[in-house]
């Protein structure tokens, strides 16, 4: 046993106890057996059996850092949120990802990626959780457990089923917009460093003054947009599995703090309901035409986590999460969301994950939630129930008793009517293949599709697929068709 000096720290157990030795067992003799009343070795075993927490079921393989946001315009007109305030300047917490990848799977395979923040404010945590697209697969969030399941492993074969993805996409023609964007260019980002964030959803801003507005997040990479082609991908998958990881890592270590910078667009509360189409449909994007571009702020992440399991793996963001001056919009799959998170954080890292260093808010908690497993600190309630007559705390109506609202009207339905003069699903992603992507982008674009439906997608979905294309444009659709020898 190597001997303990005045400047190294000697091993104790969990409790601080001293242990007698790091590397042998307690045994009846140099060769008897090992003991029961060995507590420690017994704590190690115990303790390693249950390192691991259960992996997320999605956005499982990623990473993350911590930074600041520093708003540089102000948009104190739109909303009253402490982070959007003129000059306020936030810590934070940003966690990438992929979607349907494993904790052991590359980081180059062709998926979206989650871009999740977590702001510190003053009046508690805003989480922005969304994707480096602005769009997703589907509108009605009673979709997205099929959608999930269908870019997961075959339930028979174990494997990643091209066959599966494209039967689901074929059979939901929303995912239009989303697959458009997954197939080109940008469903291969170069380095978390070098992708786009958006908040994706429409969410809803509130001014001191109770004006509403809605808005969408768009986080704009400094470093400017990269792409892995399809062949680099697949040879990094193999030589450098993490290198996403490896890459955010390094770069922040080195100096070389990634930034990003914040822009948003507002659209005025009354313009939603005739809008062209619907505005808080998840597969449909705002065109900038119609509500331009506003700066914001700066988002720089410039330290890596002390520890990447404490930090990173029980990190739990939660679109729930809104501070005062932000509120939700009908989006049916963020008001699905709203529920969802914050009930797979409960199950995978326990009920009391919000005390946990990366989920534990900056500005004082006075919350009347007690007791339950793990947890270490207590509530400030003199009493656990609400209202009490020995002293709070109790909500401060004057001040947030305003909450973020919309009027809703009509009666319960099981689906939406197209009510928006341009409500479609092939319009966008078509616009975007003709009006947004040059040449290359296209050939690419027909590249990547071809390759993917030649890997496995069984004849009657190759002919859906193929229709699919051809009804968001036509000419993409015949060269899909072309590179495939399907017709």
């Amino acid at each position: 046993m190597s001997e303990s000096t005045p400047e190294a720290p000697y091993t104790t157990n969990n409790a601080g106890i001293p242990v007698e030795s790091d590397e042998h067992s307690l045994t009846v003799g140099p060769d008897g057996p090992i003991l029961l009343q060995d507590h420690y070795l017994i704590e190690k075993m115990a303790q390693f059996n249950r390192e691991r927490v259960p992996e997320r079921v999605v956005h499982a393989k990623g990473s993350g850092a911590y930074g600041f946001f520093e708003v540089t315009n102000d948009v104190s007109q739109f909303t009253k949120a402490d982070l959007f305030q003129p000059g306020r300047r936030t810590e934070m917490l940003a966690r990438f990802s992929t979607v349907a990848g494993e904790q052991g799977s590359p980081d180059s395979w062709r998926d979206p990626r989650g871009f999740a923040l977590k702001f510190y404010t003053e009046h508690g945590n805003y989480d922005l959780v969304g994707n480096n697209t602005p769009v997703f697969f589907v509108r009605d969030t009673i979709k997205f457990q099929d959608f999930i399941r269908s870019q997961k492993r075959h339930p028979v074969t174990g494997l990643r089923d091209h066959d599966m993805q494209w039967d689901f996409w074929t059979l939901s023609p929303e995912s239009a917009h989303q697959v458009t964007w997954l197939m080109g260019d940008r469903g291969i980002p170069r380095t978390y460093r070098h992708m786009n964030g958006y908040g994706s959803h429409t969410y809803m801003w509130v001014n001191a003054g109770g004006e509403r507005f809605w808005v969408k997040y768009h986080f704009k990479t400094d470093q400017g947009i990269g792409f892995l082609t399809q062949d680099e991908a697949d040879t990094l998958a193999g030589s450098d599995p993490d290198l996403h990881r490896r890459d955010l890592f390094e770069s922040i270590a080195s100096g070389d703090a990634p930034s990003w910078t914040l822009k948003v667009q507002i659209m005025p509360f009354e313009d939603a309901a005739d809008y062209r189409f619907n505005p808080f449909d998840l597969t449909k994007v705002w065109p900038h035409g119609d509500y331009p571009l506003i700066d914001v702020g700066r988002m720089v992440l410039d330290r890596n986590p002390e520890d990447f399991f404490v930090h990173i793996e029980q990190a739990a963001f939660e679109p729930s999460n809104m501070v005062p001056g932000i509120g939700p919009s009908p989006d049916k799959m963020l008001l699905g969301r709203l529920f969802s998170y914050p009930d797979t954080h409960r199950y995978r890292i326990g009920p009391n994950y919000a005390q946990l260093p990366p989920n534990r808010p900056h500005a004082p908690v006075n919350s009347y939630a007690k007791d339950g497993p793990m947890r270490y600190t207590p509530s400030q309630a003199s009493r656990p129930y609400a209202p009490n007559s020995y002293g709070g705390p109790a909500a401060d109506v004057a001040r947030f008793g305003d909450p973020a609202g919309w009027r809703s009207a009509g009666e319960m339905v099981r689906e939406a009517t197209l009510k928006h003069r341009d409500d479609d699903d092939w319009g966008q992603a078509g616009t975007m293949v003709r009006e947004v992507l040059d040449d290359a982008q296209r050939d690419r674009l027909a590249g990547n599709i071809a390759g993917h439906l030649l890997d496995g997608v069984s004849t009657p979905v190759l002919q859906r697929a193929l229709q699919y294309w051809r009804n968001v444009d036509k000419d993409l659709g015949d060269a899909v068709a072309k590179r495939t020898d399907a017709g």
